[in-house]
């Protein structure tokens, strides 16, 4: 999802567009985008003390901010008191961010118009199974923030017909979870083979009833076969869940990406027509006359 945020941010620059990228995954390393962390509190020795005081002091407010300026996946797994693993220190993370929305709040600042990207953790237990992320989207609604769901699935993954209706069904417990609009997308395009690009056309407008055809060598128990049916059914008569491709050095492929995005969000709706400057009236009327001079010449 770095990887996604990062195109996106370099295609909106290109496009002159105010935009800025939000880390919310407390166990990241690498980013594809630039993040200055500010002062850290609630590390190390001192993640006990911060919880029992129930106070948390926003800390000093990033370019890009970072969920790692409140709280560390790596710090958490280190405090002897909590001796939780890798899952469980996210879990812990994610619950204890979800009880400070006001450091999300003051990191933000004042932003209007703005295009703003949350880079959330890519573990599919807080979309479906906990209510962390459900509880910061209305948040965000509440700050009035028009919020948009960007579901981002390997296309590696999704080159098999049984793959390709669990990336649906994963596709959709998150829909229904955080009940928002949702842009489903194939990452990793320009990955894929000359071979593979041209099967995995037949999954951004898939015919779900032949896709049961094509695992009934996988399927072999009826009692799954006609449980796979229904849901296939199911998706395809109510036509819930589409996927996008998103192919990173591909313009195009980016732009009808956000496109989708901008209309579900309505973004742009609300800004103001700027009249030109006077001043960049004079500079083109310079620059004409200056060709002029040339071509006199």
């Amino acid at each position: 999802q770095s990887t996604y945020c990062s195109t996106m941010v370099q295609h909106c620059e290109a496009l002159g567009r105010a935009v800025q990228v939000v880390n919310l995954d407390p166990a990241a390393e690498l980013f594809s985008y630039p993040v200055m962390a500010g002062e850290r509190r609630g590390v190390g020795n001192n993640l006990r003390a911060a919880l029992e005081a129930s106070e948390l002091k926003a800390p000093r407010v990033s370019v890009v901010p970072d969920i790692r300026e409140l709280i560390e996946v790596d710090d958490v797994m280190e405090d002897e008191s909590l001796r939780f693993g890798p899952n469980g220190g996210l879990v812990f993370c994610m619950e204890y961010f979800a009880s400070n929305f006001n450091w999300l709040e003051e990191s933000l600042g004042h932003v209007e118009d703005d295009y703003i990207l949350f880079d959330c953790p890519g573990q599919i237990e807080l979309y479906t199974h906990l209510p962390v992320m459900k509880q910061l989207v209305e948040q965000l609604q509440q700050w009035e923030f028009r919020v948009c769901g960007v579901f981002l699935v390997d296309s590696q993954f999704m080159v098999e017909s049984f793959k390709f209706i669990s990336g649906i069904l994963a596709a959709l417990s998150a829909m229904i979870s955080l009940e928002i609009p949702q842009i489903n997308i194939m990452t990793k395009m320009d990955l894929l083979s000359k071979k593979a690009k041209k099967e995995i056309e037949k999954y951004l407008d898939p015919d779900m009833y032949s896709m049961i055809e094509d695992s009934t060598n996988v399927l072999k128990s009826k009692m799954f076969k006609k449980l796979t049916k229904s849901i296939c059914g199911l998706i395809d008569d109510y036509g819930m869940v589409r996927f996008l491709p998103f192919d990173r050095s591909d313009e195009e492929s980016i732009n009808i990406v956000l496109q989708h995005i901008d209309f579900t969000i309505q973004y742009g709706e609300d800004l103001e027509f700027k009249e030109p400057k006077e001043c960049e009236e004079d500079k083109s009327a310079l620059v004409d006359e200056y060709f002029q001079d040339h071509v006199d010449e």
